[in-house]
């Protein structure tokens, strides 16, 4: 049995009875990173000599210390678009092939205030822009259930790790589903929480005004416990919202009565497969026997959410990544003649097609001519969009429905078809455009891949899709199983 097949509070009770040393803990996750990630390709980089060092110095404080951080000794794994100080942080893109930052984002300073040990950066699609994580500029993740299937993207590394027992937990961060859509496909827990809740500082832009920072963890516990960790204001994150971070390990009750759930028909339509649906009522059935209700709504303007996605997203992409030009940090093109030169020849150099073609997309839409006919209509439908969530939470409490149509598929399989992959997030996109949090706890298996439910819910109320999350996996017991790596 892994250490990390134990809850936080678990260990952190090993640790204080001295069964078990933060050492231990540390040598538990590079032995199976170097066992396993051979075949998994997690992770990026590696900051073994400072992680063990950290272990020793916190084992000689164990018995001398009143006051633990919050995840005091234990091992995480950070997405490689989340800014480390002197540690490589490329965001999976060739671009940033050499970059070493010289702070941390304020998510990393918050886990060092938690005493969190960081093992290394996690592979990633480049720049966040993928969902299959095929395509990070360096190597593709692997799924743990079957190395022939994608971990999906864009925090399929972040995902993967935890998973496969390299770490104990992992930060991602999702755009437009990308931690709740790798979460369903490798059986994890995996929070997007409210936009604004977790700083953005420091974490590298993709689109500024759906990004967000999440915790992924292997039960609805754990999470609970990152979040607390990572939340709050923060004065150099402008978009970070001055509101109360609630006690959210207090909402894990187990209690749902009472508690009124929203189905929307247009989650469950054309393109989702049986096996999903089917565990989407089933898991509506366990709710319903510990005292909760339900009903069919409909959100009439999802259907246009995946076209009103790519436009915005590309669109904030293409001015946010004009930054990587060779001047200021990153790879700097070898053969450029002059200054024109330089700036084409190292973004043709550093950036890989799907990052190409989201800038040619976004400055297409932003172009004069058809910044009315496209971006603004496009920020017309999110207010609609926006909307309809408002209008289902005036009676309802969560809304529930599949995190993705389909189980993962096979590595390979729609690099070619980039408007299939690109569908692969059409249950989990209107959430980030709407900024309400959205939760994926494993709900079942088909063919031996997982399955997600997800669970969304009111602005900042993070506390009941923990309460309704945790009360269904305390019913059942997909959490339990794991890969057979």
């Amino acid at each position: 049995m892994s250490l990390f097949d134990h809850k936080i509070s678990e260990l952190h009770s090993k640790l204080h009875k001295k069964e078990i040393t933060i050492t231990d803990l540390v040598d538990e996750s590079y032995k199976r990173i170097h066992a396993v990630d051979d075949t998994i390709k997690a992770f990026l980089t590696l900051d073994e000599e400072n992680a063990r060092s950290l272990a020793k110095d916190m084992d000689n404080q164990l018995g001398n210390k009143n006051e633990f951080g919050l995840l005091f000794g234990l091992p995480i794994g950070v997405k490689d678009n989340i800014v480390t100080k002197n540690l490589r942080t490329t965001c999976g893109s060739k671009i940033l092939a050499n970059f070493d930052p010289i702070y941390d984002a304020t998510v990393v300073e918050k886990l060092k205030l938690a005493e969190a040990i960081t093992i290394g950066k996690l592979n990633m699609d480049e720049f966040a822009m993928g969902s299959s994580n095929e395509n990070s500029g360096f190597f593709p993740v692997r799924n743990p259930w079957n190395t022939d299937y994608v971990p999906g993207g864009s925090s399929g590394g972040s995902v993967a790790s935890v998973a496969a027992g390299e770490v104990l937990f992992s930060l991602g961060s999702d755009t437009g589903g990308s931690i709740r859509q790798p979460a369903s496909y490798c059986g994890v827990v995996g929070l997007k929480p409210t936009y604004g809740r977790v700083s953005r500082y420091g974490l590298v832009a993709f689109a500024s005004s759906l990004d967000q920072i999440g915790p992924i963890t292997r039960n609805v516990e754990d999470n609970a416990y990152l979040l607390q960790a990572i939340s709050g204001l923060d004065p150099m994150d402008s978009t970070s919202a001055n509101v109360e971070v609630p006690d959210f390990l207090s909402s894990l009750t187990g209690d749902v009565k009472g508690l009124q759930i929203a189905v929307p028909k247009e989650y469950l339509g054309e393109g989702v497969t049986d096996e999903v649906r089917q565990s989407v009522m089933a898991a509506l059935k366990v709710l319903e026997g510990l005292g909760a209700t339900w009903e069919e709504v409909s959100l009439p303007h999802s259907k246009y959410a995946l076209a009103t996605y790519y436009l915005l997203s590309s669109s904030e992409a293409s001015s946010n990544l004009s930054r990587f030009d060779g001047v200021r940090y990153g790879v700097r093109s070898d053969n450029a003649k002059n200054l024109l030169d330089l700036y084409k020849q190292t973004r043709s150099e550093g950036f890989g097609d799907e990052v190409k073609r989201r800038i040619m997309l976004g400055t297409f839409a932003l172009s004069s001519g058809y910044y009315d006919a496209y971006y603004i209509k496009a920020q017309k439908v999110r207010t609609l969009i926006k909307q309809d969530f408002e209008n289902v939470f005036e009676k309802f409490d969560v809304i529930i429905g599949p995190t993705t149509p389909t189980t993962a598929f096979k590595l390979g399989e729609k690099t070619d078809d980039p408007m299939t992959m690109y569908a692969n997030d059409i249950l989990t996109i209107p959430v980030n455009l709407a900024g309400v949090p959205g939760i994926s706890v494993p709900c079942g298996f088909s063919n031996g891949l997982p399955l997600g439910l997800q669970i969304i819910g009111k602005y900042f109320d993070e506390s009941t899709l923990y309460r309704v999350a945790h009360a269904f996996e305390q019913a059942t017991d997909h959490h339990k199983q794991k890969p057979a790596l």
